[in-house]
């Protein structure tokens, strides 16, 4: 069965000017059940974790400064909206979901997060609405335990995963790959151990060739026994954060090149939403619902 993490702190409202993103928290879960792609019993339910794993990607000064909200204005500044107890704990609870959703895909082949997807923050800092990075904390579970022992993040956000890259930058045995608009925030690029930067308004062929490209070198260079996997709809033409042009069945074709990889070699996978600013929602609904419903397809 497929196993989706979602808690109802997931949709806690933001300050405004910020809420607007997280209505699809609320809307997707019904949306999928609504049509019949799930059931609730596909629901778990995450929780506040162990701060063990949450360390092991992050610095423990850095965290604990986060959980008593003591990070310097400045420092505060760069993470977008003013910091709270209940938007910390948010943040942890949507790391214990991908951290449970590891033990789904070992499982099962596949998992998801309804949210997730927060690669810009950095090992000791926040950045860009990101406070904890929960596929890098993931990761550090599933090495933890002994889980997995070469992974591979496939980040295909519109923004480069800059805070992925800086947490894995040392350790072979985490390959970040991402693509990216050459243009979007960051404006300043760490370095992933493969970077593909796309000039403006990319459209669906010139993606999806390069991407089937770079699978299938991955694939056969990095041999993952894990893949986290970053699908961020704000590579749609219709996006007001971006700078691609995709349409939604080119992004569609995105995450069945991704889940058909993965399902064709039996790599366990963990899907994280990521992005998706586009002015309607329901356009942003229907593309992270297009994710739900392929990997239902292929998998069950």
């Amino acid at each position: 069965m497929l196993k989706i993490a979602y808690h109802p702190i997931y949709k806690h409202p933001l300050p405004e000017g910020h809420r607007f993103p997280m209505i699809k928290y609320e809307l997707l879960p019904q949306q999928l059940i609504h049509e019949g792609t799930c059931i609730p019993a596909n629901f778990f339910k995450p929780s506040v974790p162990n701060d063990k794993y949450l360390v092991a990607a992050h610095d423990p000064e850095y965290y604990y400064d986060l959980l008593n909200l003591k990070i310097p204005y400045k420092e505060a500044r760069k993470i977008g909206f003013p910091l709270s107890e209940q938007l910390v704990e948010r943040e942890r609870i949507i790391a214990d979901g991908t951290m449970k959703a590891c033990d789904f895909a070992i499982e099962n082949g596949v998992a998801m997060n309804i949210a997730g997807g927060t690669h810009h923050a950095f090992s000791n800092r926040g950045e860009a609405f990101c406070m904890l990075n929960d596929q890098a904390i993931g990761a550090r579970y599933l090495q933890s335990k002994k889980l997995a022992s070469q992974i591979l993040i496939i980040d295909l956000d519109v923004h480069q995963g800059n805070g992925t890259a800086e947490i894995f930058k040392d350790d072979p045995s985490v390959f970040t790959f991402s693509m990216h608009g050459a243009n979007n925030y960051p404006f300043t690029k760490e370095t992933s151990d493969l970077d593909i930067p796309l000039k403006k308004n990319t459209g669906d062929r010139e993606y999806l060739v390069l991407l089937k490209e770079a699978l299938s070198r991955l694939i056969r260079e990095v041999r993952p026994d894990f893949i986290f996997y970053l699908c961020g709809v704000d590579i749609l033409d219709t996006d007001k954060l971006g700078t691609l042009s995709l349409s939604s069945e080119g992004c569609r074709k995105r995450d069945e090149l991704v889940l058909q990889c993965c399902y064709q070699f039996q790599i366990p996978v963990q899907c994280s939403m990521g992005g998706g600013y586009s002015p309607e929602i329901k356009k942003i609904v229907e593309a992270h619902a297009n994710t739900f419903r392929l990997a239902k397809h292929i998998y069950f």
